[in-house]
């Protein structure tokens, strides 16, 4: 895809090299859209999302070219963060190639304390003579959006209904976990039918209980009472 001028960017990737890599004589520059980007981060990170930029430090054997590695910048998501903050496309990518050229060197700022974004910010300063842009990790994500991991281990950005769905799974979880799980009953065996159409079970009828009744004996005749 097509960036910005290469030589606006040209000369900002020479200051970078020089101040912070000048042994290095080679790095390179890429433009993706987003799908060219999640499948980079699905293949490397295993993040199935895009992402603004990605850095591929190159490890060179003693005598080689000394190659720096390779920036991979999102131009989508970098013209959608360019709104965001009201700037640029071109100022949202150099804060890019910087953060870039930063994890070519080694530097993470998901592992330290704080020191690579604060040299950040003062290379936009010197080298860019404008305040530093803003940065996050969740760039490019909508509001309510939730990562949804998939069976195969992957994840995934869902928003709205699956997004909800999501939360609505979650919270059912939490619910069972923390309520007790009552005993179930155990079932009747039903009794068992022939075959054919199943007949309705006659009411048993209760015998009525037989009251004794004295019987009337007939007067005798002859006198005798037995």
């Amino acid at each position: 895809m097509r960036g910005p001028g290469e030589q606006s960017l040209g000369k900002l990737l020479q200051s970078l090299r020089d101040r912070l890599a000048p042994e290095a004589q080679g790095v390179s520059l890429t433009y993706v859209d987003d799908r060219g980007m999640r499948k980079l981060n699905r293949e490397h990170r295993g993040k199935n999302m895009t992402t603004d930029v990605l850095s591929f430090p190159s490890s060179t054997e003693q005598g080689a070219f000394p190659h720096l590695g390779d920036i991979v910048i999102s131009l989508p998501t970098a013209e959608k963060m360019a709104k965001k903050f009201g700037v640029s496309r071109r100022r949202e990518v150099e804060t890019l190639v910087i953060h870039g050229f930063l994890h070519l060197c080694g530097l993470d700022h998901e592992k330290d304390r704080g020191e690579m974004m604060e040299i950040q910010a003062q290379l936009e300063r010197e080298l860019l003579e404008d305040e530093p842009l803003a940065m996050s990790l969740k760039r490019g994500r909508k509001p309510g959006s939730k990562v949804k991991k998939l069976k195969d281990g992957t994840r995934v950005v869902v928003t709205g209904r699956a997004a909800a769905a999501l939360v609505r799974r979650e919270r059912v979880k939490k619910e069972k976990k923390v309520k007790p799980r009552k005993p179930a009953k155990a079932k009747e065996a039903a009794p068992k039918r022939g075959p054919g159409r199943p007949r309705k079970e006659a009411a048993v009828a209760v015998p009525a209980k037989r009251v004794a009744r004295r019987r009337k004996v007939a007067p005798s005749r002859s006198g005798v009472i037995a």
